[in-house]
């Protein structure tokens, strides 16, 4: 017994390397090490376990024997860990905020993906701010955040680093970093992000370097202090997808047009404007509109009208240099662009690269590979029978693609340059999280239902 106390300090003190213990994996990747996953499986065959989930759109992470999730239910928002090896529900707890805030019908107030070390797990809800629990589900400490400023919802997802846990907080205004020692939950320093509007993308971290993605510029902060050691102009339609490492540069995605996604403000006025107060009200959007659903979004300053400026700027998001880019890790002040691709970007799905090959999945199940090194394509083509809107980013692991889109049709691909499909699942319910590898077995989180998947000994 003492033995056995003695051995669980130990894995406690080191951390989970192999753990599943952030979005999308280790540091951000999308790469697991897992072996004999399934190629083949669904609701009747090779499950190994299934347990039921509250709704929330968090991706599961891994840690400590633990499958971690956040939902939502009955105005209480909820963290959930279950038992990693047979998926019984070990824990839950639950925090009431005083306000739940509406948001986008994309998102929810459990969206954020929680992160793990070896003291416990750290959860962020927009309507709470960032809780850290122990392994056992003791609250070692909280730290309030918000109100947030953004109409779509903030859905950032907490990473932790050197100690400290970290949080991109990208919103209509008043963006910023914060890093907080992962013991005590004390600021260690927070950067503000001027220029920067709303963008759901998750850091990664390399070296000493903490890469965030916004959506009108990549920076790289220092780990320790948060000084800003280099940055890149890159416009995107709202920086979603996280970056990968490539060598000796990160690659970055960022969707973006090369025409404005909205007419003229003049050509809107004329055939809107009804009050002719030179201002568009909500009433005078209309739902067949393209911008009727995105109106709080425009309304930069939420007082119920769209002036001339605040549609000019949304107009204008995306606008100019964006693309799949790589860029140098080494650089220092403004950064250059190794090599830059604007075709085929994904809008939500973060891109995975994995045994030397770069992969983006975008709606329509369009999957493209690239060479890291230089940008050139070296396949593109279409998941099979898997069309629809791809919310969940792909992930890979034992020489395969995993790509799921929201209808629940979850497709394998043969990893590699000339990637193939190798079979089409059904798990019978929409899917908005990223599955998790854990050794053998693949994590998906459905709209109710949390599934392993294994291969049937």
């Amino acid at each position: 017994m003492r033995f056995c106390s003695l051995f669980l300090v130990v894995t406690l003190a080191v951390g989970y390397s192999a753990d599943w213990a952030r979005f999308r994996g280790p540091n951000g990747s999308g790469v697991g090490d897992g072996t004999n996953l399934p190629v083949e499986f669904g609701p009747g065959k090779n499950v190994a376990w299934k347990t039921a989930a509250p709704f929330g759109r968090s991706s599961p992470i891994v840690a400590a024997g633990h499958v971690y999730l956040t939902a939502s239910e009955g105005g209480q928002l909820l963290t959930l860990a279950y038992d990693a090896r047979t998926g019984k529900e070990l824990w839950r707890r639950a925090v009431k905020p005083a306000k739940i805030q509406e948001t986008y019908k994309a998102n929810d107030a459990a969206s954020s993906t929680p992160a793990a070390d070896g003291e416990g797990v750290y959860v962020f809800f927009r309507d709470v701010g960032l809780i850290a629990y122990s392994h056992a589900g003791v609250e070692r400490w909280r730290v309030a955040l918000g109100p947030f400023d953004s109409f779509y919802g903030l859905t950032a997802s907490p990473i932790v680093a050197g100690g400290k846990v970290l949080l991109l907080c990208d919103q209509t205004k008043g963006s910023y970093l914060l890093a907080v020692d992962a013991r005590t939950g004390k600021t260690v320093y927070r950067v503000e992000r001027p220029g920067m509007g709303v963008g759901w993308s998750v850091p990664i971290v390399h070296e000493d370097q903490v890469i965030a993605v916004g959506s009108t510029r990549v920076d790289s902060y220092h780990l320790g202090t948060g000084e800003r050691r280099w940055w890149l102009p890159l416009p995107s339609m709202g920086a979603m997808g996280s970056p990968v490492i490539a060598g000796d540069a990160v690659i970055v995605t960022a969707s973006g047009s090369d025409q404005p996604w909205l007419p003229t403000f003049a050509a809107v006025l004329a055939a809107r404007d009804t009050d002719r107060d030179g201002e568009l009200g909500r009433t005078e959007a209309a739902p067949e509109t393209e911008w009727f659903e995105h109106f709080g979004w425009l309304d930069e300053n939420s007082n119920g009208k769209v002036t001339a400026a605040e549609w000019n700027a949304a107009r204008d998001a995306g606008l100019g240099e964006y693309g799949a880019v790589a860029i140098p890790l080494q650089s220092r002040g403004a950064a250059t662009v190794r090599w830059r691709v604007k075709r085929n970007l994904p809008y939500v799905p973060s891109p995975v690269l994995y045994e030397g090959v770069f992969y983006m999945v975008k709606d329509g199940g369009i999957v493209t590979s690239l060479d890291p090194a230089t940008g050139k394509t070296l396949k593109q083509g279409r998941a099979p029978q898997a069309p629809g809107q791809y919310l969940a980013s792909p992930v890979a692991a034992d020489g395969k693609l995993y790509l799921v889109n929201e209808e629940g049709l979850l497709t394998v691909m043969r990893a590699g340059a000339q990637w193939e499909p190798l079979a089409r699942n059904e798990v019978g319910e929409e899917v908005y999280a990223t599955p998790a590898v854990d050794g053998s077995r693949l994590l998906v989180r459905t709209r109710g239902s949390l599934y392993a998947f294994a291969n049937s000994k």
